[in-house]
């Protein structure tokens, strides 16, 4: 199993999918002349902008859910396995595909929003509606939608859960299975509750989450200063071979860093776009900017906290292309979070791998609580028409069950695992938004043309004939502020 689990994986995570994924965060970056420097006050300001209705969420509520999945295990045990793997340059490559991908994640949260539908009376949205309508290609947003499904459902959920239970049996001794009950009971009274519990929830805890995370990282940081410009010259050193001792795993730290930074800021994986469609906005280009900003929250912030805390207490092993050891600080342990906890101890031994373990569970817990709603859009996608509302239910015991199966099978199964159903999206979702990116491009230009004017932007994709956008033909024109 783990070795067919394996090849498969190494055939998606090809060098091609890398350069795929780099590819579109420059070509999107130079068409909208690096929004993501150029509009960062327009993404701070947005961000509380605007109110729920009855059928979306707000804005600050959609960027929320879209944190929520974004800000997980990835941000503690994922960023420990690309610097264990890849070395210091991985975090690097991170930030990179982190900047970068700020414009892919415009380009698709935008496009959720520009062919939104209603459905149930709830906002519904994400790249199967948008292949549907805007590429015209049913078979396609099709298949996206099932590997959505699976990948969201069955594969991703044993990631959360089995960090979860890594983090807590190493701080605490809770069985993993214990673990797995405690998860399932909770995820189940959340995700029973639809996504205005879902989302009500994310706003609550994601905030008071990463926040405290990141001022304990940097007291740690802050306590070992002195270290912190070798540790910065270390990482951009390596990330491109110029530190001797990491040169021979250069292509790795690119590898490592891409694939662990597209898992952790999901830019252009074709996640985030289902909570921006969620979101109650007057133009697409306001929800667009809000969720490049939270690819910024995720790794330029959380992630840069955990390589930091690990590279600046030495608290990391770092392994060759055979398998043995460039650096051993920590002895023989499973890569993932004891990293991070490790890091914290030595500043707080009796507080650090409680912290980490508590931190984990509440990133993780609201990735879950994200995936499923991120299934649950595509379920609503294909059963639109028959309305067979057994679907939804099926998706949430086959998900809780997940949830429970991954806190107690292997670390390395469960990340194989997640990385199959990542990179299946994230090559079905970037092609398709390199094909249909013009509308959101088109919006970002209206939008900042009525921002030029003084008008506070409203969105009617009739001006621009935009076929099938049917939620944005009726909208009335803005008015100067």
């Amino acid at each position: 199993m783990e070795h067919l689990v394996g090849v498969l994986n190494g055939l998606i995570w090809s060098k091609a999918l890398i350069i795929l994924c780099l590819g579109a965060g420059i070509y999107f970056s130079f068409r909208t002349r690096f929004l993501q420097v150029r509009l960062l006050k327009d993404m701070v300001k947005l961000l509380f902008g605007g109110s729920s209705s009855e059928q979306g969420v707000s804005s600050f509520q959609a960027f929320a859910l879209s944190v929520s999945g974004r800000v997980g295990t990835g941000n503690i045990a994922g960023v420990a396995t690309a610097i264990a793997m890849g070395g210091p340059g991985a975090l690097f490559w991170m930030w990179a595909i982190a900047f970068l991908g700020a414009g892919s994640a415009y380009v698709e949260a935008t496009l959720a929003q520009i062919y939104k539908v209603e459905q149930d009376g709830e906002y519904r949205g994400g790249p199967a509606y948008y292949i549907e309508k805007g590429m015209n290609n049913k078979w396609y947003a099709t298949t996206f939608a099932v590997a959505t499904i699976v990948a969201m459902g069955f594969f991703l959920p044993g990631v959360q859960s089995n960090s979860i239970a890594a983090g807590l049996n190493n701080a605490f001794g809770i069985t993993p299975t214990v673990t797995g009950i405690i998860l399932v009971v909770f995820l189940a009274l959340i995700i029973f509750g639809g996504v205005k519990r879902i989302s009500k929830a994310a706003e609550i805890i994601v905030p008071l989450m990463a926040t405290g995370y990141i001022l304990v990282a940097l007291i740690v940081i802050i306590v070992n200063i002195s270290e912190l410009p070798g540790v910065i010259a270390l990482v951009f050193k390596s990330a491109f071979g110029a530190q001797p001792a990491f040169a021979g795993i250069l292509g790795m730290a690119i590898s490592w860093g891409v694939k662990r930074g597209i898992y952790s800021n999901e830019a252009g994986q074709g996640t985030s776009p289902h909570a921006a469609a969620a979101a109650e906005v007057s133009h697409p280009a306001k929800q667009g900017l809000v969720q490049a900003f939270s690819v910024y929250i995720d790794t330029l912030f959380v992630c840069s906290a955990t390589g930091f805390m690990i590279l600046i207490t030495g608290m990391y092993n770092i392994y060759d292309k055979s398998g043995g050891f460039i650096a051993n600080n920590l002895g023989d342990v499973e890569i993932g979070p004891i990293y991070t906890q490790r890091a914290v101890e030595t500043l707080l031994p009796s507080f650090g791998g409680a912290f980490v373990a508590i931190a984990l569970f509440f990133f993780a817990f609201t990735t879950l609580m994200a995936y499923y709603y991120i299934a649950e859009t595509n379920v609503a996608y294909l059963i639109r028409k028959s309305n067979n509302k057994s679907l939804i239910n099926v998706l949430r015991f086959a998900l809780l069950g997940a949830t429970f199966y991954g806190a107690i099978k292997t670390a390395n199964l469960a990340w194989a695992l997640g990385d199959i159903g990542v990179g299946t999206m994230a090559w079905l979702n970037v092609i398709a938004i390199l094909i249909m990116g013009k509308p959101a491009l088109i919006a970002l230009k209206d939008y900042e043309e009525q921002k030029a004017a003084g008008k506070d932007p409203v969105f009617n994709s009739k001006k621009y004939d935009i076929k099938n956008a049917e939620f944005w033909e009726n909208t009335t024109d803005s008015v100067s502020k």
